[in-house]
């Protein structure tokens, strides 16, 4: 098939890999979990051991829109629908609409999907309302729509390739009060959830808030903002400016990789601690080098594969799991040495693609 690589400046990486030979390696079996009733938010989770077709029996057209391709998140979720596209045999196509803000772009971005005769609709969504409009549209079309990695509240999608991002900040928040528990000492934490308003978000920021909730874990005031690296790093510098006893800085990846120059700067190392709620390349570093905490990994290279072997299924009549996300796990110090790289991210020097076949 042939492959149509684009350089994205926000992601200045080494030269790309041949996903011809990384597409090949079996990414399965893999430990998963299956959502009852699927879509629901606090439906039953059962542990499933996930395992794809072979490949398709045609060379379906499915197109992908992205939030944005501005950090190693998104990127990863793109290696893993280019991938498995790839690996099944069908032809793919990825939009981005440039960020958080950009909910009308997404949704033209969409539409042009189906005048371009989209088979298959995989969204990651800006907002978890917001598409509820257009994905009625295309499912009233009779084209599936996979909702992936952020969550959309339409009970119009046709499966959910995602893991709960309430998990991944109640995990962030239960490692800081594990360590803090309620009687111990007072520390402060700067919480950056994200941009207001998406899914993941809102599902983030509510997890971790439990977490923490009657421990010794003072929260300062969430600061929201997109998940640009000079946004977030505004917004560090102002917690830092504004509250000179804070102990911690959790939040997006982000905010993370962005924290960890100014910290050193500001020779804040073991004064400041760094925690992400999820994980990216980036994070990943940081933990090894011991910038970073630690960080839930929610596999986003899994939840796209997944998404497009769930297309392929729906397309060919074949049985498929309508909710299903890989199994989170927290990574810190401690375990890293034991984790699987290739499994929670991209490959190194792994480029955008945003064509597959066509």
């Amino acid at each position: 098939m042939k492959l149509i690589l684009k350089t994205v400046s926000a992601l200045a990486l080494t030269a790309a890999i041949p996903m011809s030979a990384l597409a090949e390696e079996a990414w399965f079996p893999y430990e998963a979990e299956e959502v009852t009733p699927a879509f629901s938010a606090d439906g039953e989770v059962s542990a499933v051991t996930y395992t794809p077709l072979e490949s398709a029996t045609q060379p379906w057209n499915i197109c992908v829109s992205f939030p944005h391709m501005k950090d190693a998140y998104w990127l990863g979720v793109d290696y893993g629908v280019t991938a498995e596209a790839e690996r099944l045999g069908v032809n793919l196509n990825v939009v981005e609409a440039g960020g958080y803000t950009e909910l009308n772009r997404q949704i033209s971005q969409i539409e042009d999907c189906v005048a371009n005769d989209a088979d298959a609709i995989i969204v990651g969504a800006i907002s978890f309302d917001g598409l509820n409009n257009v994905i009625g549209e295309v499912a009233g079309q009779d084209i599936p729509v996979i909702d992936v990695i952020n969550g959309v509240s339409s009970p119009e999608i046709s499966a959910k390739s995602l893991v709960s991002f309430h998990t991944m900040g109640r995990e962030t928040g239960r490692y800081l009060a594990e360590r803090h528990p309620a009687g111990s000492d007072p520390v402060q934490v700067g919480w950056f959830p994200g941009p207001a308003g998406a899914g993941w978000v809102e599902a983030a920021h509510a997890g971790f808030m439990e977490a923490v909730e009657g421990s010794a874990v003072e929260v300062l005031e969430p600061r929201f903002g997109d998940t640009g690296k000079e946004a977030q790093l505004k917004l560090v510098e102002d917690v830092l400016q504004a509250n000179p006893d804070v102990r911690y800085l959790a939040g997006t990846a982000v905010t993370a990789e962005a924290a960890q120059g100014l910290i050193r700067e500001r020779g804040l190392q073991g004064k400041v601690d760094l925690l992400a709620f999820y994980m990216t390349p980036g994070v990943y570093t940081g933990i090894q080098r011991g910038f970073i905490q630690a960080a839930p990994a929610d596999s986003m290279v899994i939840q796209g594969r997944i998404a497009v072997d769930q297309a392929v299924r729906i397309l060919e009549g074949e049985d498929y799991i309508q909710h299903v996300g890989p199994k989170i796990f927290v990574v810190d110090p401690e375990n890293i040495g034991d984790v699987a790289r290739e499994n929670i991210l991209p490959p190194d020097g792994f480029s955008p693609v945003f064509n597959v076949g066509n």
